[in-house]
Parts: C-alpha cells; structure tokens; sequence
C-alpha cells in the first residue's frame, strides 16, 4: 500500500471495507436487469466488392479498411480513408466480410475538416445485391423483422454502432454533399453463443465435409436469445422449423439451454386449445421434439416440467380423428407442412395424417416415461385407428416421405415410386430433411448422399456460407453467385427467385430448416442413433455409400464419443469407437 498515493490508499481502503457497488449491481434488481447469452466479435471486412467515386478524388485509401482494427478513434489521424463528395458524386463502398453473420456494423471516425456529423446511408445484404438494392416493391427489399437499410448521422472523432440483422455485406454511401468524411474503421459486429462444436464429421468427400460444416455453422448463427429461424428474417420462435434444428444442435453442440427455453417460450405463449404459431403441424414439432430432446438429455425433470400441457395437446390431437372414417379433422387452426407443399391440399391432408401418428408415438413414449398410462393406451389406440386410413400424397414429395416414417407405407415403395423420381427434383429445404430420412429408412444411402451434394452443394457453387429458407433446382440457369454483382443478362439468385412470404430479396438465406443434412450424416453415415434416454446407449451402425472413410464426434452428457470407419478392400467397414464409461454402444 506503500505505493500508493495517500488519497487513493484512504479510497481503496474505504471501498475494500464497505464492498460497495453501483447501485445497478444490486442483486435485488434481478428482475430488471438481464444478462444477454452471446457474445461480441469484431471483424474487418476481406475484401471491397465494389466502389462508387474515382479512386484517389472521391474514395482515397479505401485497402486500410482491410487491416485490423482496434475500434478507438485517435488523435494520431493517420492512415485515413477519405470519402470525399460533389454535389454530383456521392463515394460509396461494399464490404464483404466473407461469411454470413449476426450482428451489425461499427464505425470509427477520424478528423474531418468540418467538425460536424455526417450523414451515412447504411445497408446490409446476405446477397451483394441485397446490399445494393432499394427498398422497393419490385425485387421485394424490405426491413421487416430486422432494419437493413438505414440513415445514421457519425460523429466527428468518434464512433457509431448500428444494425441488428443477419447479413454477409455491407454498403456505405456518404449521402451530404461537399463534403469530406475521414474513416478509420468500418468493422462488422459479430454477435454469436461463444460455444464448442463437439460435434464433428469427416470423410473422404471434402464437398460433404463442407455441407456438414454450412448446416452446423447455419443453426449456430440462430442461436441467439432463443432458437431463431432465420436471422435476417423472421427471427422468432417457429417451432416446425426448430425440429431440424434441435437435431442439429444434438448432433454438434449437444445440450444448451437455448432449446428448452425456446420450447417454453411458444408454449406459455399457446394456451390450449391453440396451436403454436397458429400451425397444427407446429404443435405437433413441438412433441417430436420433446420426444428426441429427451432421448439425448435423460432431463426427467424438464420433461416433468412439460407433463400438464402435453397430456391436453395429445387428448386434443386424438379428438380430431373421425370416428368413422379415421382421417384426420384437424380443422380449427391453419393447415401447413412447408411453403412448396402449401397450395397442394391433398397432400396436406396426407401429411397431417402421418404426422398425427408421429406425433402420437412420440406422446405415448413419452407418456410412458411420464407414468401416465392412460394417456399412452390412447394414444395407441388412436395410432391404430389412424394407419387404417392412408390418404393420397398428390404426387408430393414431403407427404410421401411422412408416410414412409410413420410406417403408414412401406419407405422402399415411397422411395422407389416418389423420392427417388427426378432425382432433387420438388426438394425443399425443409422437408429435404425428411426425404433423407425416409429414404435411409428404405436403405437408399447412396441417394440419399447424391441429393445432398446435387441440392445442398448448389447453394454452395452460388456462393453460400450458410443455407437458404429454400431453393429449387429450376433456378440455376445463367444464375448469379451471390457474393458478385450480377452481370448483365444474368439472373439474380436472390433478387429474381422465390415465392410465398419469400419472395426476392425478402429471401432468407441463412435459415435454420435448412441445415437436415448435417443431423443425417451424423446419424446414418457415422451411424449415431441414440438408443436410451441421456444417450446411456448408443447405437453405431455406419452406412458410407461410396465414401472411404468418414469419422467424427458426438455429445452426450458423459462426454463426447469419438468415431473412426474405414471401408476395407472387401468392402466391410473398420470401426474404431471410443466412449465415456457411463455409454454403452451397441454394434448392430
């Protein structure tokens, strides 16, 4: 203490006794005060796509924005990048920062010669052409959910953070007129759950080693406050679109609390007799998930926590049955499997039947577990009732598939008759999904790897760091990459495509449905399949197709199982598995 000057001893001396804190810090203000899960990066943008203005005029020294930066403005000033504008040439930029992100934008000024603020038109695009559009009707840019086109005023000597949105590039335009504006920082905000991906997939084919990563990398971005489906748009709570997910996360992240809450959140929002998000199907995601999350976590309390509301959504579900007919009535909310089906009612009807049975295994099961029998008896009474009736799929590929996993048909017939017909052909990025699923319950691996690398890998040949809320293969013609601006005679993949609430640039191109194919290498082609509650007993049982080799990891709540195949020359596999004592793995 020696050391220090008097007063300032006298101070710390007073603080250390009393232990005081800002009032802020009162614990009693719990209530009030919230603690955010993620976390904030800074990064600095790879490369300057485009520019507007004559280099060294109106844009001067525009490469230091690719250096590394700190986020503090100086007084050294030096090194600046100078915007310079005429009341004719407004200088503008466009940053890629060479991957999607969620977050938004910092900017570092330096000394400007007028000591005012300065106007800055900021947009944010997953596509280069999102970044440069307008919003206008015409390619459908909009700012719904999340602002991406916005006017910000930057100090002088200063710095400005703005933007909350999911995006990939950025486009500045310094919008007064005669006017100098020194920049020494245009950074992106990179907000993300700072978490281990324990999971891990690796093969002989780079392409689907990449696909697993994409699909990881996509659901991890969603996971924000909650289980987001999108994060450009919609950013809320689709249950549907969190079932992919949470198969996703099980597979890489293993448990995090980001799953439960977002299940809590839609149901204390859906008081029964309503349906979460006003969709029926959704609902019934709501059980399947319970179901699957319970398998990988063994949280008996947390699915205690959920008893009361499902035993009345399965009395519900199981009083829409005909008595007479055993279809499905589920007419009291809106009827829904994805956006490419919506218009296809016949198909609908299908899929809703299937996913009546789904969901009521998934409810007896865990009614079981739950030591409500009655509840588990009508269930499967009303399964059997149900599979008496086998509505026509309409030529529908994601009612076909439903069917083929709730055993209502046999999957080598749906597979052979309706899956495999046109190869990718009428895939969604959704129910994709569950097309792979059926067809590996029908033992069509090989295909099953093919679609991935012809769907999912196009997105990737387009530029894509993340997947898309959907894609059609009737797109890619004389298509643009979305991390180029788009050549005369080109189409814009992002401006000129999409349907339903997605249309053009209202596309969302990180969306967590998307990411199936990584749940299902892990499963079928590293051959993971969770056999008791808490991942007490797995099962590894490798399909490769025409791979090699493939090896990963999975989580569970004992650690992480660590999985090693080669094909011999015989064509059997060589499996090398290592797992946590409390894990029994079986072979077959």
């Amino acid at each position: 203490m020696k050391h220090i000057l008097p007063a300032a001893a006298l101070l710390l001396s007073a603080y250390t006794a009393s232990a005081q804190l800002p009032p802020i810090f009162d614990q009693s203000r719990n209530a009030t005060v919230e603690t955010t899960p993620t976390v904030r990066k800074y990064l600095s943008p790879v490369k300057i796509v485009w520019q507007a203005g004559k280099e060294g005029e109106n844009v001067i020294n525009a490469s230091r924005f690719l250096l590394k930066g700190n986020g503090q403005a100086d007084l050294a000033n030096k090194d600046m990048c100078i915007l310079k504008s005429t009341s004719n040439v407004h200088p503008a930029l466009l940053f890629d920062f060479g991957t999607e992100l969620h977050g938004g934008l910092q900017i570092v000024t330096g000394m400007s010669k007028v000591n005012k603020p300065v106007k800055l038109r900021v947009r944010f695009g997953e596509s280069v052409s999102e970044a440069m559009s307008d919003i206008e009707p015409q390619k459908n840019a909009t700012n719904d959910h999340a602002m991406r086109d916005m006017i910000v005023e930057v100090p002088w000597l200063g710095k400005l953070e703005v933007g909350n949105t999911g995006f990939r590039f950025v486009r500045i335009d310094l919008l007064d007129d005669n006017t100098e504006l020194q920049l020494k920082e245009v950074r992106a905000i990179f907000v993300y759950r700072d978490i281990p991906y324990l999971g891990s997939f690796k093969s002989s084919d780079p392409l689907l080693d990449k696909i697993w990563m994409t699909g990881a990398y996509t659901v991890h971005l969603n996971m924000q406050d909650y289980l987001w489906d999108g994060i450009k748009r919609d950013r809320l709570v689709w249950i549907g679109d969190m079932h992919p997910e949470t198969s996703t996360i099980s597979a890489v992240f293993g448990n995090n609390e980001v799953v439960p809450k977002s299940l809590d959140l839609s149901r204390d929002i859906t008081p029964l007799p309503g349906y979460m998000n006003g969709m029926i199907s959704y609902s019934m995601w709501w059980v399947l998930i319970q179901r699957d999350w319970f398998m990988h976590t063994g949280d008996m309390n947390y699915l205690k926590q959920q008893a009361a509301y499902l035993k009345g959504l399965l009395a519900q579900l199981v009083s829409k049955i005909d008595p007479v007919t055993n279809s499905e009535k589920l007419t009291d909310g809106t009827r829904f499997l994805d956006w490419p089906s919506s218009e296809n009612k016949p198909a609908i009807h299908a899929g809703l039947q299937a996913m009546m049975v789904m969901t009521l295994q998934a409810g007896a099961d865990l009614s079981k577990r739950l030591n409500d029998h009655a509840t588990a008896e009508k269930c499967t009474e009303a399964i059997s009732r149900l599979k008496k009736y086998v509505p026509e799929i309409n030529g529908s590929k994601q009612a076909a598939a439903l069917l083929a996993l709730a055993d209502m048909v046999p999957a080598e017939k749906i597979n052979q008759e309706v899956l495999s017909v046109g190869g990718v052909k009428d895939f969604s990025t959704f129910y994709g999904y569950y097309m792979l699923q059926a067809k590996a319950k029908a033992g069509d691996y090989q295909g099953s790897l093919n679609n991935i690398r012809t769907y999912w890998g196009a997105m990737l040949n387009l530029g894509a760091t993340t997947f898309w809320e959907d894609f059609n293969m009737d797109w890619l013609p004389n298509a643009s990459r979305i991390d180029e601006v788009v050549k005369p005679g080109q189409k814009d993949i992002h401006g000129d495509y999409g349907a339903y609430c997605y249309k053009g640039f209202r596309h969302s191109l990180c969306h967590g449905w998307a990411s199936g194919p990584t749940a299902w290498l892990t499963e079928h082609v590293l051959g993971v399949s969770v056999v008791e509650p808490g991942c007490k007993v797995l099962r590894i049982v490798p399909h490769l197709g025409d791979l090699t080799f493939a090896e990963g990891t999975f989580p569970t709540p004992y650690g992480v199982v660590t999985i090693k195949h080669r094909k011999l020359p015989d064509g059997k596999i060589q499996s090398d598995i290592k797992a946590p004592s409390q894990v029994k793995i079986l072979r077959k």
